[in-house]
């Protein structure tokens, strides 16, 4: 967790609840006017996916599904 966010979360941790509950809010409705579909990595995701992507992995295209019991 960042510093900003730790800074915030101290921050709304001093308001009362009804004021907790309204920022809480109003945070949901700026990520989702940022990223409507949930689309959109985090730093962090973005790391583990470009990990996995150069671990070797198998994309869903290259598995036979109909043939799972063959895979050794």
């Amino acid at each position: 967790m960042s510093e900003t966010v730790m800074k915030a979360a101290r921050m709304m941790n001093l308001l009362p609840a009804e004021e907790q509950e309204f920022a809480c809010e109003f945070i949901k409705r700026l990520l989702r006017a940022w990223d409507p579909d949930y689309t959109k990595l985090t730093a962090d995701e973005e790391t583990a996916l470009q990990a996995a992507e150069k671990s070797g992995f198998l994309s869903e295209s290259e598995i036979d599904w109909d043939h799972l019991d063959q895979i050794a």
